[in-house]
């Protein structure tokens, strides 16, 4: 492991102001977004779509890197591109999810845990080969009547912490993702307790695995009250709740956090960050930026509808979600700018 790498890497994927795309789906997932528009699941139709998102011009200025799913790394453009290249061509660093999905986590109903971790050492070096230069694995913990348990804790913070090593014994920087389901009723408080523990777990069992936290980045939920709570909270006391929560459990070592908007709308998720990266001038130990899947990819969806003729319109519509991402990872986004789509 070259632990000078592994921050370089990391270095570029928090530049200032540029974040992360998440277009890592599995094809059944894909499959239900494309159902909501009448568009096949096919691989062609997989490839078409994600070679826009990727391919938007000047995609680099907002975006450092996008997580992939397997098949999308391993695919070319319609003239024979490999994705990678194409990526690397518009200044974006390719990633990939790595874990093979949340499974019921066997004496703790209503529980899961993550897998993936048999054979992840070859895979790893393979998609290292192809071009990755960074991984995800995303824990998933419910809030609920008596859970989260213990156990759910320590098995998805240890799972997390094998993955991280084994990522950067490869050379790739791992992206550790504990989210925090929104699902529930639950108030701000409970998430942010609950938050807490999955974060200060989390970051034991990266330590006890020996894993170079400058080398890694932390892919966190927002602390937020439960979907089907009675009182939401705005905007600023999400950002107040969710960086107390950071300073209680996050090392100043590791290098940045960048959000998951986790259900939220787009321009909530967007108001969110900028807030963060507000208050105290954004003068935490962090690099506060965002990692979203559907709060950018939405747009575009709705614009392209499976229609070639639609590209462009798709493009400018990720690229304002982007553009206005970006403008909140530095504290300057201003709700005006959603009127401002190209």
């Amino acid at each position: 492991m070259d632990k000078q790498t592994l921050e370089d890497i990391a270095r570029r994927l928090l530049a200032d102001g540029k974040g992360l795309l998440a277009i890592d789906e599995s094809t059944p997932t894909c499959g239900k977004r494309f159902e909501d528009y009448g568009i096949d699941n096919t691989e062609d139709n997989r490839r078409d779509y994600r070679a826009l998102l990727l391919s938007a011009p000047g995609l680099g200025e907002s975006v450092s890197g996008a997580i992939l799913y397997d098949e999308t790394l391993r695919m070319k453009t319609a003239d024979g591109t490999p994705f990678p290249t194409m990526m690397n061509d518009n200044g974006v660093i390719p990633g990939i999810k790595v874990d093979t999905g949340a499974k019921d986590l066997a004496g703790h109903p209503s529980e899961k845990v993550t897998e993936g971790l048999d054979g992840l050492r070859d895979r790893l070096a393979e998609y290292h080969a192809m071009g990755a230069r960074f991984a995800k694995w995303r824990a998933v913990i419910t809030i609920g009547d008596g859970i989260p348990s213990a156990a759910c804790y320590a098995a998805n913070a240890h799972a997390l912490a094998r993955y991280a090593a084994l990522c950067q014994e490869a050379g790739i920087v791992p992206i550790v993702e504990p989210e925090v389901l929104l699902d529930g009723d639950h108030d701000i408080d409970r998430c942010h307790d609950v938050t807490e523990k999955t974060l200060t777990r989390l970051f034991a069992e990266l330590r006890e695995q020996q894993v170079h936290l400058p080398g890694l980045i932390l892919k966190a939920s927002m602390v937020l009250p439960g979907k089907q709570a009675a009182r939401q909270a705005d905007v600023r006391e999400v950002a107040q709740a969710t960086l107390r929560c950071l300073y209680a459990s996050v090392p100043a070592s590791v290098p940045g956090v960048a959000f998951l908007s986790g259900g939220q709308s787009n321009e909530s998720a967007t108001a969110h960050l900028d807030a963060m990266n507000r208050i105290d001038g954004g003068a935490g130990p962090w690099t506060l930026t965002f990692s979203y899947a559907r709060a950018l990819q939405q747009p575009a969806l709705d614009a392209w509808r499976g229609d070639a003729a639609n590209v462009e319109s798709a493009q400018n519509a990720l690229l304002h979600r982007a553009r206005c991402n970006s403008a909140a990872a530095r504290g300057q986004y201003d709700p005006a700018q959603e009127r401002q789509v190209a």
